[in-house]
C-alpha cells in the first residue's frame, strides 16, 4: 500500500564536548526531519548538547525522542557490552529520564524512545531484554512510543503490551532476507539519489532489495538516516526531496499514529 505520510528521523546530539562525529551540524539536519533521536550521554552527547538539540528541535517543530545506548563513549555504542538485562534497562531509564527533563524545560514532551546501535540490535533479538524494557516503559512512560524494526522482539512485545510502536525503515543500511538491517560499526559513503530511490520504493511499493539480491516486503511508519553516515546531509536532502516530490507528507511520528488510530 502506498504511504501518504511518513516520519523522517535522524540521530542528533551525537558529539561530546569539543569532539564531533557527524560532518553536518544538528541544526542543518533538523531542517530536514520530523523526529529527532537525541543522544543521552552514554554512547555520545552531554547535558549541554542535549539542551541545545531539544531547544533547536522545539524551535523547528521537530518531535523529540530519547536515544539511549550502551555505556560506551569510546566505541560509540556499537560494541556489545556484557551486562544483565535488568542493568541495561536501568541504564535506559536513567538516560530517558535525563532527556525528559530537557523536554520539560523547553515546553515539549518526549515523543519516543529508540535504543541506539548495538543496544537496539540486542533488544531486537532478546525476548528478556525487550520484555523488561517494555514493562519499565509501560510503568514509567506509557504515553511514549517505542521506535523499533518490524521484525524484532521489541515490536512484538511492545505491540502486545499496548504501547505505541513506530516501525523504522533504514535509508542508509542494508537489509537481509530476514527483514532485519545488516548491522555495521562503520558506514561507507552512499549515493544520495540511490538512497532516495530506495526509500521511495519502500513507501510506494512496500519493498526493499536485500544483500542476498532478493526483494522482500517491508512495513514501517518512519524512515531513519544516521548523522554519522558520510554525506548524511546530502542523503537527508535527497530523501526529503524524493518524498515530497512524490506527494508524500513528512510528519512527526505521533501525528502519523494519531491519523491511523
Amino acid at each position: 500500500m502506498r504511504r501518504q505520510t511518513i516520519d523522517l528521523n535522524c540521530d542528533l546530539g551525537e558529539n561530546f564536548g569539543y569532539w564531533r562525529i557527524s560532518e553536518a551540524s544538528d541544526e542543518e539536519l533538523m531542517e530536514l526531519i520530523s523526529s529527532a533521536n537525541v543522544a543521552t550521554g552514554f554512547h555520545a552527547g552531554d547535558p549541554n548538547l542535549m539542551d541545545k538539540v531539544v531547544k533547536g528541535a522545539v524551535e523547528r517543530g521537530v518531535a523529540v525522542g530519547a536515544h539511549p545506548g550502551y555505556n560506551d563513549l569510546q566505541g560509540f555504542g556499537r560494541r556489545v557490552i556484557q551486562a544483565n538485562p535488568e542493568e541495561l534497562v536501568n541504564d535506559i531509564l536513567y538516560q530517558v529520564g535525563a532527556l525528559r527533563e530537557f523536554t520539560r524545560r523547553h515546553g515539549t514532551k518526549l515523543q519516543h524512545v529508540k535504543p541506539h546501535g548495538a543496544l537496539y540490535m540486542e533488544a531486537a533479538r532478546s525476548v528478556e531484554l525487550s520484555s523488561l524494557l517494555v514493562d519499565a516503559l509501560a510503568k514509567c512512560s506509557p504515553e511514549t512510543a517505542v521506535f523499533c524494526m518490524h521484525v524484532s522482539e521489541t515490536y512484538r512485545i511492545a505491540k502486545a503490551a499496548g504501547l505505541k510502536t513506530v516501525r523504522e525503515f533504514y535509508a542508509d543500511r542494508d537489509y537481509s532476507n530476514t527483514g532485519s538491517i545488516v548491522f555495521t560499526r562503520r558506514m561507507r559513503a552512499l549515493n544520495p539519489e540511490e538512497v532516495a530511490e530506495k526509500c521511495l520504493r519502500a513507501c510506494t511499493e512496500g519493498k526493499v532489495k536485500t544483500v542476498e539480491g532478493d526483494v522482500i516486503d517491508i512495513e514501517f511508519e518512519s524512515i531513519c538516516f544516521h548523522s554519522d553516515t558520510p554525506g548524511a546531509l546530502q542523503i537527508g536532502k535527497a530523501v526529503r526531496k524524493g518524498l515530497l516530490d512524490a506527494g508524500i507528507r513528512i510528519l512527526p511520528a505521533e501525528e502519523i499514529l494519531a491519523e491511523a488510530a
